[in-house]
Parts: structure tokens; sequence; C-alpha cells
């Protein structure tokens, strides 16, 4: 396994979780330094991603670019309640670039976004889930695109992957935030009441992503391959092989 998914695995399930938690205990407005806290973390593996060589700057500004598509996303649908296609722009990065890459989008449009909707202690936690979707993409499709020449059939394995990952991972990691930030006490019976409250609009969100992955994935991932061909971009040293 390489450095950067193991730097990734190592930061999703252990630093992340207890920067969130150690974030909680911070006075004032915690959650803007966690939110910064959190960025630099996910920039760990996208840098170690690349083996023995720096990130050229188009490649960073490419990740830039696909994050604030992302946020501008999520904004323009701001008049349909919990319909937004930002995750689905998220997961398309990460099948173009990578898990790594798709993690740090992830985090990076979730805080930008927010300061159209507001900051707020659900930040922290938007940037992990939307990043962590954004990583699963790229985890499950990124080099291994076997069905790309079966566009049809790739759409749709693309679209129930962007509804199901909403309804099953996303989702219910957001609902997260209302357990451990609202509630006075843990208890089964309070989680279960949020997860089965935050379930239609995980459904929205999930609709939201699948259509987004059906109507955008193939221009957006034919784009995004036109520049790594050209660029060279998002290179490592496996690809050379």
């Amino acid at each position: 396994m390489k450095r950067s998914t193991v730097a990734s695995v190592l930061s999703i399930f252990l630093l992340i979780p207890a920067t969130l938690y150690l974030g909680t205990k911070l006075p004032g407005r915690w959650y803007y330094l966690t939110s910064t806290l959190m960025i630099i973390e996910t920039m760990i593996p996208f840098f170690l991603a690349f083996e023995k060589r720096r990130p050229q700057a188009r490649e960073l500004v490419t990740i830039a670019v696909m994050a604030a598509i992302a946020a501008v996303s999520r904004a323009a649908f701001a008049f349909l309640p919990y319909f937004k296609p930002i995750v689905g722009i998220i997961m398309i990065t990460g099948i173009a670039f990578g898990a790594e890459a798709g993690f740090l989008t992830g985090a990076v449009a979730a805080f930008a976004s927010n300061f159209f909707f507001g900051q707020g202690p659900f930040t922290p936690w938007q940037m992990m889930a939307y990043g962590f979707g954004g990583f699963l993409a790229g985890l499950l499709f990124h080099k291994k695109r076997k069905l790309h020449h079966k566009p049809l059939l790739y759409l749709a394995v693309l679209t129930v992957f962007g509804f199901v990952s909403i309804v099953a991972v996303v989702g219910p990691a957001l609902d997260c935030c209302t357990i451990f930030t609202t509630g006075t006490q843990l208890t089964w019976s309070f989680a279960l009441a949020c997860f089965a409250s935050g379930f239609p609009v995980n459904v929205t969100h999930g609709i939201a992503c699948a259509l987004t992955m059906l109507l955008l994935s193939k221009p957006l991932l034919d784009k995004l391959d036109r520049l790594k061909t050209k660029y060279g971009m998002m290179e490592t040293e496996d690809d050379r092989l």
C-alpha cells in the first residue's frame, strides 16, 4: 500500500476524528481552528501521493478550481433544500486525480462554500464527510476504470455509487454532527432518532449526487483526462512504470 494511502487512512480514521473531538473542547469559535487544522491534515496525504516529486503549480490550481466549482454548485442550488450536487463534483475529482485529491477537494469545498451558507460547528463535520466521499470515489474508481470503454454501464455504476454512498456513508457522517454537537447525553435512542430524521435529507442529497454523476461525470472526466494527458498532471512514480 502506498504511503499516501496509509496516510489518508490514518488521517480519516484517527487524526481528523481526534481533531474534531479536541476542537469541541476549545472555547469560542473553535470550528475555525479545527477547520484549518483539518485542511492541513488532508494536504499531507495529497503531497505524499506524488512520492519523489513535487506537485506542479498547475496541479494545485486544478484542485483549487474543482473545489471552487463544487462550492459554487452548492451555492447555486441554495433555493432547493438539501438538493446539492457538491459531493458529485468532489467524487468526480477523486475519480480523475485519486483518493487523496478527492479528500482534499471535499474538505476545501465544504469550508469554502460555508462562507456563503455560514460557518459553524457543523463545518468540520461537513469537511470530513464531503472529503470522505471524494476519497471513497477515488479509492474505488481511480486507475480501475475498466468500464470506461462501456460508457452506459460506467455511467450506471457511477450513478448508483453516488446515491448509495450519500445515503449509506456521507449522509450518516453528517448526521453524526447532530449527535455529537446537540445531544446533552449520548444514547442509542437519540442516535437512532437523528439517523432516522436525517434519512429523507440524505435521500434527497443522494438523488442530487446521482444526477450529477449521471449528467456531468463523462464530460468532466473527459476534460480532466485530457488535462492529465497533455500536462502529465497528477503523475506519480507508479504511473510512469
